[in-house]
């Protein structure tokens, strides 16, 4: 049987790679802020609540127990739900990991 040779001074595969690995700073920054998780939570509950609440409200006292009418109505209230969303996260301001990217492009 063969042995293995183990040579103190040699190098293993992983030592080599690591002595050339650049050394840089560390991000550990949320990849996704959390205002904007609580602001998709908030919305997903919203989606699920609204048109469900909607229906069940106006099927006996708007409409008379039309279904067909309280579905158009739940439909249409998620349809605002989602467009709430849309602006909400078009009207969210960015500026702040703009600045942070320009500033590390400046420290380069």
């Amino acid at each position: 049987m063969a042995t293995r040779r183990n040579v103190a001074s040699e190098k293993t595969a992983l030592e080599k790679n690591d002595a050339h690995a650049p050394v840089s700073k560390s991000d550990i920054t949320p990849a996704v802020p959390a205002h904007v998780i609580y602001k998709l939570l908030g919305f997903t509950l919203a989606m699920a609540v609204v048109p469900i609440t909607s229906y069940f409200l106006t099927l006996n006292s708007i409409f008379g127990g039309n279904s067909t009418w309280a579905g158009a109505t739940a439909a249409l209230m998620a349809n605002v739900v989602l467009i709430g969303y849309i602006i909400v996260a078009m009207k969210e301001d960015d500026s702040e990991p703009t600045k942070a990217a320009e500033k590390s492009r400046k420290d380069l």
